[in-house]
């Protein structure tokens, strides 16, 4: 792909018909003071050494040389340069629960929203780890593959809702096993899950995916958001009600996580209003041992204003070397005489 930098620069570039204009005029002028000595034919068989074509192919190579400059201050970039960075950190994959059940209200304004906050928040401070986002309820999707771009993460994170799985429940065991071949392949960096759900689930496989997990060195660390005594969930402004038309609660299931984390040689926290626990969290995290991570940077276009600068200095060189006057020892090397 080609572009221009500075494409106004090239505005520019009306300044050469302007030049043109100026030169001819000049030209003009220069043969009419020629007159005022005699016949203009006449003059010039009595300066043979005078040379036209030479005058008007400086006047060429310079203009030329102009133009070609303004383009190289235009700065044209082709193609796209990949560059390859390495840096010292860990891979971390968010785990997030975006069921019904984080809707409920016992965190101001709802365990989602601040569970939206928190996450916002921890990107805008991380620097060389790599970051993914996978989102469950009754179903597990990658939000986000594992990046170093926190702004797309951020973005990412903002549009966490329950619409974004089409099944309800908390299948937690689905999420874990996806989350874990969301990792890149480089088994030498750090890999951790944060797993952020309320751990209200009937999901019998979650246990079974956190020892999985620990067989690939990952370690799953998570934030139990909610109360033991719960919350009634609210839903489009309506509390959700089971078939015995009494209100849902949801919730906290800590012993579950306990025994994820464990599994994991992980770490577990109870969020509340005052902290959510995911500083807490990565404080543990950045003690762990941080592997090389390489990473493919597009950065910008490759510069070609070198070669075209080159171009001008050339032309700018045959200007200033070829005369205005025929050389009278080039002469007999006048290969045109009869």
């Amino acid at each position: 792909m080609f572009q221009f930098a500075n494409p106004h620069i090239l505005w520019l570039l009306l300044i050469i018909p302007v030049m043109v204009v100026v030169l001819i005029a000049i030209s003009q002028l220069r043969k009419r003071n020629l007159a005022k000595f005699g016949n203009i034919h006449i003059l010039q068989e009595l300066m043979p050494e005078i040379s036209q074509w030479r005058v008007k192919t400086k006047s060429a190579l310079f203009l030329t040389a102009v133009a070609v400059v303004i383009i190289a201050a235009a700065r044209p970039q082709f193609g796209s340069k990949l560059k390859e960075q390495k840096s010292q950190g860990i891979e971390m994959m968010l785990v997030v629960d975006i069921s019904n059940s984080m809707l409920a209200e016992d965190f101001a304004p709802n365990r989602l929203d601040r569970t939206r906050y928190a996450i916002d928040k921890l990107f805008s401070t991380l620097e060389q780890d790599r970051v993914g986002l996978v989102v469950f309820a009754g179903e597990a999707k990658v939000q986000l593959p594992i990046t170093t771009d926190y702004r797309m993460a951020r973005s990412f994170v903002k549009r966490i809702s329950p619409s974004l799985v089409s099944v309800q429940g908390t299948e937690i065991g689905q999420a874990l096993d996806l989350a874990s071949l969301s990792f890149s392949q480089n088994r030498d960096a750090g890999r951790v899950m944060i797993l952020i759900t309320d751990g209200e689930t009937h999901d019998s496989s979650a246990l079974d995916a956190a020892k999985r997990a620990a067989e690939q060195g990952i370690k799953i660390f998570a934030i139990g958001i909610g109360t033991p005594e719960g919350a009634p969930v609210k839903v489009d402004g309506e509390f959700i009600k089971d078939e015995d038309d009494q209100m849902v609660v949801s919730r906290l299931n800590e012993e579950l996580l306990q025994q994820i984390t464990a599994a994991t040689d992980g770490g577990y926290i109870r969020a509340t209003n005052a902290a959510f626990g995911l500083e807490e969290i990565v404080a543990e995290i950045e003690k762990l041992e941080k592997g090389e991570l390489t990473t493919l940077r597009f950065e910008e276009y490759n510069e070609q204003f070198q070669w075209i600068l080159a171009i001008a200095a050339v032309l700018l060189l045959l200007e200033s070397l070829l005369l205005a006057r025929r050389n009278p020892r080039l002469k007999r090397f006048n290969i045109f005489r009869q």
